[in-house]
């Protein structure tokens, strides 16, 4: 995604698809005088170029606001049944907090006169109705467009850490997550602040959305520890499966949708032929990347395991689209598949070793956005050639850095606070009790002795 300081979401708003269209409906003399005033075809007007660039980002804002449907439905199949009405509360709830915090601080932290590190400590504001002067595009829709993907971030946190932290203290972290750490980190790059000045590239955000995500679930997870019954006293493994496959794969599906808007949109113009055919690959590349991944994973587990894993396959489609996020234009169809399978390959090989490290990460959170963001960001210059192998290195160390130290300082204020974890008879029966008094499935659960 460039950064949204546009005169630019109409810089290319010129031989527009759109005005073709409107061409073709002129009586035949009309045409043949408009074509002949331009020397080929009609330019798309300002007005044009502002409706449909307002457009897309609506549109792509609607798809990945319903990426929140798929992390809820996702985490809800993969967490087990005492678990999941939480599990659908956080969603609900770091939904609405992130877009709250985005509007209270973070757009203006990430956009408003970025110094370089960060923006302005303040509310951001849109034009009064009627107005009709807002530029290339409607403020109000490109702050949408925005704030949709910090609750991504969030979500991936969410997933990390199920089946034993609790309520109040995640949505505490995601306050700051959503208010502060993002909109920090991204105005490095898409704020136009240091990174971008280096000429870092991360078109859609592998590494400023998913690998923040990331390390932040990352430092969560070591600071409170794994689940009680997963890890046996001599390192022994213990699998926990998920209560509902169907619900992991229908998540998965709306997720892979709603990824179109997520990588499409974030062309950020829709006024010119040039950008439609753009977004057009880009939507290409990116079912292309999903699908190897999902074969990759399929295929690998089928050689490692002898039986093929539907959790390792649903996370080889998303670690696909987290991988070819970072540069999803530039690539030929072979480069997209190429990139995607190594994300699928990154899932079956990265879990495993978590396991070796004792974190416990319930939906397989970090090695789709983090390990598979982080390798997304390292191709870029495998396709994109004004970026470098350098600079992207230095854009991740930073990002990991900042995002790390900074939650982990979070987590650890928290928990010395009102602590992180929900008591061992909580964990036990499941926090659809201890938490939330709701249970997702009751007519499923044991009884229980008054």
């Amino acid at each position: 995604m460039r950064f949204p300081n546009i005169e630019g979401a109409g810089r290319r708003a010129s031989l527009g698809l759109l005005a073709l269209v409107a061409c073709a409906a002129l009586p035949a003399h009309a045409q043949e005088a408009a074509e002949a005033s331009s020397g080929a075809a009609a330019g798309v007007s300002s007005e044009t170029a502002f409706v449909f660039n307002t457009l897309l980002f609506l549109l792509g804002g609607f798809l990945v606001m319903w990426m929140a449907a798929g992390f809820a439905m996702l985490e809800a199949g993969m967490v087990r049944s005492k678990n999941v009405s939480m599990q659908l509360l956080k969603n609900i709830a770091l939904y609405s907090i992130a877009g709250l915090m985005y509007w209270v601080v973070g757009y203006s932290l990430m956009y408003v006169d970025v110094n370089g590190f960060f923006g302005t400590l303040a509310p951001y504001g849109w034009p009064d109705a009627g107005t009709t002067n807002e530029g290339d595009y409607a403020v109000a829709s490109d702050w949408f467009f925005q704030m949709v993907f910090v609750a991504t971030a969030a979500s991936i946190v969410s997933g990390t850490l199920a089946e034993r932290i609790k309520l109040w203290p995640f949505l505490m972290f995601v306050v700051v997550l959503t208010g502060f750490i993002y909109p920090i980190a991204g105005s490095w790059q898409w704020g136009g602040g240091w990174l971008s000045e280096m000429g870092f590239s991360d078109f859609a955000g592998s590494t400023l959305v998913h690998s923040v995500g990331g390390w932040a679930a990352l430092a969560g997870a070591i600071l409170l520890g794994a689940r009680s019954e997963k890890y046996g006293p001599k390192g022994e493994v213990h699998p926990i499966p998920g209560s509902n496959m169907a619900l992991a794969t229908l998540g998965t599906f709306i997720l892979w949708l709603g990824w179109f808007g997520f990588n499409g949109a974030s062309q950020l113009a829709l006024g010119s032929n040039a950008d439609a055919s753009d977004i057009s690959r880009i939507f290409a590349n990116t079912n292309l990347a999903a699908a190897a991944g999902v074969v990759a994973a399929l295929i690998l587990t089928q050689i490692l395991y002898k039986k093929v894993d539907i959790t390792f396959v649903l996370n080889g489609a998303l670690a696909g689209l987290v991988s070819i996020t970072a540069e999803p234009l530039m690539p030929s169809p072979l480069m997209a598949i190429i990139i995607g399978a190594i994300g699928g390959v990154i899932v079956v090989l990265t879990v495993p070793l978590l396991d070796k490290f004792r974190i416990d990460d319930v939906v397989g959170a970090i090695p789709v956005h983090l390990i598979a963001g982080i390798w997304g960001t390292l191709a870029v210059p495998l396709t994109n050639p004004d970026a470098s192998f350098g600079v992207q290195i230095v854009g991740i160390v930073a990002y990991g850095i900042f995002a790390f130290v900074v939650s982990f300082l979070v987590w650890m204020s928290i928990r010395a606070v009102i602590g992180l974890r929900v008591t061992s008879e909580e964990e036990l029966t499941g926090l659809d009790i201890g938490e939330v008094g709701v249970e997702a499935y009751p007519e499923f659960m044991a009884p229980r002795l008054s």
